[in-house]
């Protein structure tokens, strides 16, 4: 299965994409190239593989969750350039309208 130039400028403006003649004229090789390598996977003998969802299988990778002490509120505002008793003061971001 080869596309053709004006295809891929279909393709293109589906994809809300604009290319140049050059580029038109670049892709459509290249397209049919990995068009090809398509064609050559659906040679291969795939009934006794089972579907995977991805393509390493892994295990969970979370940490296990262990309760410890965390810093004080003092701790945590001792290095802030602009605080008040609680918080962090930053400046205002949100303009009125």
């Amino acid at each position: 299965m080869a596309v053709t130039k004006d295809e891929v400028e279909k393709i293109a403006k589906l994809a809300k994409l604009k290319f140049s003649d050059k580029e038109l004229e670049d892709f459509t090789p290249q397209i049919n190239e990995i068009l090809g390598y398509m064609e050559k996977l659906n040679e291969l003998d795939t009934e006794k593989v089972e579907p995977l969802s991805h393509p390493v299988e892994q295990k969970n990778v979370f940490r296990e969750d262990k309760l410890k002490s965390s810093i004080t509120t003092e701790e945590a505002l001792k290095n802030a350039p602009s605080k008040d008793e609680h918080h962090f003061k930053v400046p205002k971001v949100i303009g009125d309208k």
